[in-house]
This record gives C-alpha cells, sequence and structure tokens, in this order.
C-alpha cells in the first residue's frame, strides 16, 4: 500500500531569529490549551495553517493544536470539549462559541486505514509521532509546528522555503494523496486565492483528472467545503480557479450550464461573489443560504416557469420549484432545512418587489428575510437583470419617515394604475 514519502524525517528547526513570529498574534486560548496538554505531561504544538499565517505575518482566524495525547486523554483533561468526527476523531475545546482543535499525531496509511474503492481514507484511527503526523498533512506549507515552550518551528516537509517561494506543494505522490482526500483539491485552490501561491506543476496537474472523485466526498462536507471557499473573502478568485480546474460543474452542474448560456445570469453570479467578498472585507456577516441562492437562481426560473406553464397556481409552483431545485443540489452539497427555508424564502419574495399596494409594502418590509431578499434584488438591478428604479425605489422607502413611505406608495399605485388604463386602449 502507498504512503506519503517524507521530503525529510529530521525537522529542521527554525529559531526564533529566523522566523521572527510575532507571538503577540497567538489568540490565549490557545496558549492555555498547549500549556495544559505539556504540564500533564504531553506534547503540545501549535500547527497548519495558524504556523503558516505567523510565518506570514498574517493573524489566523483559527489555531489548531496537535499532540500526542489521544482524543480520550484529551477529554478528560478539558472539560469543556467534545470528541468529534468518524473518519479521524479529533477534539473541540470550548471557550463560550469559539473552539480550539485538538488532534491526536496521526500514523503514516497502513493496514488499518480503511479505503473506499476509488481511495478515499473512510476511517482512520490509528495514532503515530509527529514525524509520521507531518507526513500525514496535505501540503508543505501546513506540515509545520510551533513550540511555544521554546518558540521554535519544527519544518519536517521544507514548508518554510515554499512559503518564501509563494509555492503550494502537496506531501507525497499526488494521485494517493488525493484520492485519499479529494477536498484536497479544493483546498488547494483555496489557498491559491487566499495566499496568491502558485501551485507547484504536479500537484496543479491532477486536479482536473481528479475531479471526479469529489463526487464520493458526502454531501455535508463539500458543503462545508464550498462555504470556506465562496467566505474566505476571496470568492471571485476562488470562482475563476474552480472553473479554470473544471471543479465548479463538479461542484454546482445546473448553475454551470445555465451559466454557459446566459451572459446576465453570469454576471449576476460575479456582483453576487463581489459583494459577498466586499461584505467580508467590512466585517458584515454573510449567510451561506445567500450564495445558494445566487447559484441556484436561474435553474428554479427556469423550472418555476415550467410549472406555471402546466397551469399550477404561482404560489404553489413556488414552492415546489425551490423544493426541487434544492434537493437536486443537496445530492452534491447538502443543504439543511434551516437554509433551504431561507432559499426558497429570498426567490418567493423575489415576486413582491413588483407589487407596492398600500398596507402591503409595510407589511412586506417586516418580513423576515425582507433584508436579504433587497439585497438580492440588487444584484439583479446591478447584472441588469431588473431596472435600475426598482432597487433605488426600495432603498429609498426604507430611509425615509413613514408619511413619506406613504407618499411614494400612493404615487406608485397611481402610476401602476395609469400604466394598465394605457395597456387597456
Amino acid at each position: 500500500m502507498e504512503t506519503a514519502q517524507p521530503h525529510s524525517i529530521s525537522p529542521q528547526k527554525i529559531l526564533p531569529s529566523e522566523h521572527r513570529i510575532d507571538e503577540s498574534k497567538i489568540c490565549d486560548n490557545a496558549r492555555q490549551v498547549v500549556n495544559q496538554l505539556l504540564q500533564a505531561g504531553y506534547e503540545a504544538f501549535l500547527v497548519g495553517g495558524c504556523v503558516r499565517d505567523l510565518l506570514l505575518g498574517v493573524t489566523p482566524k483559527d489555531f489548531d493544536v496537535a499532540t500526542n495525547a489521544h482524543p480520550e486523554q484529551i477529554c478528560e483533561l478539558f472539560g469543556n470539549s467534545r470528541l468529534i468526527g468518524r473518519r479521524f476523531q479529533i477534539v473541540h475545546v470550548y471557550f463560550n462559541r469559539e473552539y480550539i482543535e485538538v488532534s491526536t499525531f496521526r500514523a503514516l496509511v497502513n493496514a488499518n486505514t480503511t479505503k473506499s474503492v476509488n481511495g478515499r481514507i473512510v476511517r482512520d484511527n490509528t495514532f503515530g509521532n509527529i514525524e509520521e503526523d507531518a507526513m500525514r498533512r496535505d501540503f508543505t506549507i501546513n506540515a509545520m509546528y510551533f513550540d511555544l515552550e521554546n518558540a521554535t518551528v519544527l519544518d519536517f516537509c521544507n514548508g518554510l522555503q515554499d512559503i518564501k517561494n509563494k509555492c503550494l506543494r502537496i506531501i507525497g505522490q499526488v494521485d494517493t494523496r488525493y484520492r485519499e482526500d479529494p477536498v484536497r483539491m479544493l483546498r488547494a485552490l483555496r489557498f491559491r486565492a487566499k495566499l496568491n501561491f502558485n501551485i507547484e506543476t504536479t500537484t496543479a496537474d491532477a486536479i482536473t483528472s481528479l475531479g471526479y472523485l469529489l463526487k464520493d466526498v458526502p454531501p455535508a462536507r463539500l458543503f462545508d467545503e464550498v462555504i470556506k471557499l465562496f467566505h474566505s473573502g476571496h470568492a471571485v478568485k476562488c470562482f475563476h480557479e474552480l472553473n479554470y480546474y473544471h471543479l465548479f460543474e463538479k461542484l454546482f452542474p445546473l448553475t454551470h450550464r445555465t451559466i454557459k448560456e446566459d451572459d446576465v445570469f453570469k454576471q449576476f453570479v460575479y456582483a453576487a461573489l463581489e459583494n459577498t467578498d466586499s461584505r467580508i472585507k467590512d466585517g458584515k456577516s454573510v449567510n451561506p443560504a445567500f450564495i445558494f441562492a445566487v447559484f441556484l437562481w436561474k435553474p428554479y426560473l427556469r423550472l418555476l416557469d415550467k410549472y406555471t406553464q402546466q397551469g399550477i397556481p404561482f404560489s404553489d409552483a413556488a414552492w415546489e420549484a425551490g423544493r426541487n431545485i434544492v434537493l437536486q443540489q443537496s445530492s452534491i452539497t447538502s443543504i439543511t432545512k434551516r437554509f433551504s427555508i431561507t432559499i426558497c424564502e429570498i426567490w418567493k419574495l423575489q415576486n413582491r418587489f413588483l407589487r407596492k399596494q398600500g398596507r402591503r409594502t409595510f407589511q412586506f418590509m417586516q418580513h423576515q428575510r425582507f433584508r436579504a431578499a433587497y439585497d438580492f434584488m440588487c444584484l439583479r438591478v446591478e447584472a441588469g437583470e431588473l431596472d435600475e428604479s426598482e432597487c433605488q425605489w426600495w432603498t429609498t422607502i426604507q430611509t425615509v419617515s413613514a408619511n413619506e413611505q406613504r407618499n411614494m406608495i400612493n404615487k406608485r399605485n397611481k402610476q401602476q394604475h395609469s400604466g394598465k388604463r394605457n395597456k387597456s386602449k
């Protein structure tokens, strides 16, 4: 059985004078977890993306810890922890709503590792040492460990050199590593978009040819990875990368087919991705349901049109078309009921922006999904799908007094009635 072969077994020890990590960027919770493990007699290091980001001078969003303590031992040590995962058990140590992810050193792939027919690792709870764990990491830049006691970086795979060269390189034999976990292909593209690194040739070349392996990944995991891609703050870049390597069509086949045929829809998608990036950079909230509502909008409209032409009342057709499209997408990237309801409501509410009649307008503006539906409608305007006046009218009515709102509604109603009379003539 093939295993990931190390670049070097002995780590390169990078001293503080060489790495210059700013330890003030390390969160107190991560430091507390490491110290508590050390005090209990275990080995413990910061690992992965947080070490990479610290070396790049970036404040990490998340901190992971690697240790030789087994999951049950970690849980015994931390009362505020929870054991998760089937493929490989890890522990989340909670601090209010935030958590530090703690994983046990993994052994190299061996006879005890359960794989699928295509080579995907299904179960892998065999523990090893830090050297083996480093070889099991996905990319060289994520296989470095920070020793808090000595402020030293342990680099087993020449990751620091790849960081200096802005190079993304998989550890081990490319085909085997992608087969073991096809999500690594998506992670490679996300890191390229986020870090602006080049993907090493052999690491890149296999992505297109092995993209079909994504169909073996559980839909719930793919949903999580899609959100990471499009909520990374680099959604536009991720979209470009996914299309370049032909992975977007694997994740969103309905969207991919429609974009090829509809330039307005393509502009709508780009407007939404740019808007998402802007919101994240401004520290504003983003709802996972929104990006799915965008990607599936035109497939939904086509099915809605089909149902209404069959004589199904609009309200029934809207819910049935929404449910059908969400179900089709859920077979690839699972969408929970909470998000699916939000998606369908955003779609259905689009029709109400064209109806501005009396008290119903005020009721509409109080709807729980009004703001998301309004943002969605404005993106449609930006893409040229709706007249700009629609967005302007609804933007203005949210900012004026109640008396001015009534005047706006009365004026628009008169215009609508006048328009209907002219048409009848």
